[in-house]
């Protein structure tokens, strides 16, 4: 019956812990709004800004793992470069201590007489508050009392326990072996993927009486550890630098808590437990476990603050680039180059070139792909479109940038014609999704196309990678030969299109071509049309370009 009580005691007490810290963040994160995205981007490349900024988010949404997924997401955008995220990622371990400190409250008072008043409280604000805002608080706390009714059915759930000599034995053992209470608390977090409801555990378990304090150190050394797996999920599919993020997330955990572990078996960081702080009692256990936790992160990033740019390094050489990965940051735009307005507008073309060169590449795999009926081809076009989104933007910015500076009146010009040509080609890339969707169609589905159907594709694709072609190298080279040349194929385009669907209804009349089969070849047949109105405005904008910089037409 122990055991019952025990095992829906911990179960019901996680259950309200998680869903009160969950519940709290959620509603924290209303509360800041757009202003925790911005706290974060706003990181500069002063390591100790990134560091407070980590932990100032961490504190006040409450969840390290939060702030490291969002950091990845941050570097995955571009928006955030690796060493930026590397300061971020060491000031969320710093915040998510404050966890532990709000847990160890149940030593000071009876945290389950405050937890239904703040239910109360916070149902009233956020059934009935009149505005946005005032809700969200309701939500923050109602989160606050759920986790203290968690937190309340946890230790009444270890109360038993105390009488139980095998438990003791067991928990003396990890007293005895620190390893193993590293793995425990390493295993404990990958399970329930939160540190804050690990060290909470320990401490209801150290209130108890059920574990020592220096048994309880390896267990959060192996929390630290655990928590990173979370980032490393969060990293999965996404690009270079969000990846390298996640790992030196991993190496700054794993280094500190391996270094830690060096004191705790040798038996000095005991003996200095023993000189500094002599009177834990399970009283005043849970505040010493929070001290522990503050002072080892805050140790860990004082220790590898003058180390951050070896560690950018080590995550580098963790996580190499692979032949055919996609440098999501721009090339050739460079700020200081913005005082010479015509350095930038060439560098602003160069830029763009590398965009059409990029959106070029991932038509070419989608449409190879279709042809071939072969998915490979496929997986990298996510992660190009996604460059070359950002692309847009970052190009779009530095010309708007660039327009505010004294420029020369055919420099004036150029500037609407490059951003034309950037979204322009932002839209082609938007086309190899498109195409990549009709691919995955076809190979699941198994549509079949008849011979005389791909000889025609052929020939229309021929004809859109040859124009694709001769644009790169006309807004690469300035040449309007090319850019004229570019505009005569898409007449020939236009006609491939019109042929095909007449050819397309006649081999549906004779019964050759599958119904499903032909509407996803029709819409293929659309996309590679559509491109080449794209390609057309980008050859023309080349045209006006050179005729305003005085070219002889």
């Amino acid at each position: 019956m122990v055991t019952q009580d025990l095992i829906f005691g911990l179960v019901g007490g996680l259950g309200f812990f998680f869903f009160g810290m969950q519940f709290m963040s959620e509603g924290l994160k209303k509360v800041a709004g757009d202003r925790l995205k911005r706290i974060l981007h706003i990181a500069t490349k002063i390591p100790i800004v990134g560091i407070l900024v980590g932990a100032l988010v961490t504190c006040l949404i409450q969840s390290s793992s939060a702030t490291t997924v969002m950091v990845v997401g941050f570097v995955n955008a571009g928006l955030m470069t690796l060493k930026q995220a590397i300061c971020v990622v060491m000031g969320a371990n710093v915040g998510t201590t404050f966890t532990a400190w709000l847990v160890s409250s149940m030593a000071v008072f009876k945290i389950s007489q405050y937890a239904l008043p703040l239910l109360g409280i916070g149902f009233v604000l956020k059934q009935f508050g009149r505005t946005k805002n005032t809700r969200s608080w309701g939500q923050v706390f109602m989160g606050f009392g759920l986790l203290f009714i968690g937190l309340s059915y946890m230790k009444d759930a270890f109360v038993p326990l105390k009488n139980s000599q095998h438990v003791k034995d067991m928990f003396i053992t990890f007293g005895d072996n620190p390893l193993l209470g590293l793995m425990v608390g390493l295993i404990f977090t990958i399970v329930l993927q939160s540190s804050s409801a690990t060290i909470a555990i320990v401490q209801v378990l150290a209130f108890n009486g059920l574990i020592s304090f220096p048994a309880a150190i390896p267990i959060i050394l192996g929390d630290n550890i655990g928590t990173t797996i979370t980032a490393q999920l969060a990293a999965i599919g996404t690009n270079l630098p969000a990846r390298r993020t996640a790992m030196s997330h991993t190496l700054f955990n794993v280094t500190g808590a391996a270094y830690m572990m060096v004191f705790v078996y040798t038996g000095w960081f005991t003996k200095a437990m023993n000189f500094l702080t002599p009177d834990i009692t399970t009283k005043n256990i849970m505040f010493y476990i929070a001290v522990f936790h503050s002072a080892f992160n805050v140790f860990n990033v004082m220790v590898f603050l003058p180390f951050i740019g070896s560690l950018e390094k080590a995550s580098i050489w963790l996580v190499p680039r692979r032949k055919d990965t996609v440098e999501l940051g721009v090339q050739y735009l460079e700020k200081h180059l913005l005082e010479t307005p015509s350095v930038a507008i060439e560098q602003a073309r160069k830029e763009t070139s590398r965009m059409l060169h990029l959106a070029s590449r991932a038509i070419t795999d989608a449409v190879k792909s279709f042809i071939e009926g072969d998915k490979k081809r496929l997986r990298a076009i996510p992660e190009i479109e996604h460059a070359v989104d950002n692309l847009q933007s970052e190009i779009t910015r530095y010309l708007i940038e660039l327009s505010q500076r004294s420029l020369l009146e055919e420099e004036s010009e150029m500037l609407p014609v490059l951003i034309h040509s950037v979204n322009d080609i932002e839209r082609i890339g938007d086309h190899s999704m498109n195409i990549k969707e009709l691919t995955e169609r076809r190979i699941e589905e198994k549509l079949d196309l008849s011979e005389e159907a791909m000889d025609s594709l052929r020939s229309m694709w021929n004809e859109v990678s040859g124009m694709m072609e001769d644009v790169d190298k006309a807004l690469k080279n300035n040449d309007i030969n090319l850019s004229g040349r570019a505009m005569e194929r898409e007449e020939r385009i236009n006609k491939y299109q019109e042929d095909i669907k007449k050819d397309h209804v006649a081999r549906l009349n004779r019964g050759v071509c599958d119904f499903k089969s032909g509407i996803v070849f029709l819409d293929l047949v659309d996309n590679l049309e559509k491109i080449g109105d794209h390609l057309t405005n980008i050859a023309q904008g080349i045209t006006k370009g050179m005729r305003w910089q005085g070219a002889d037409l």
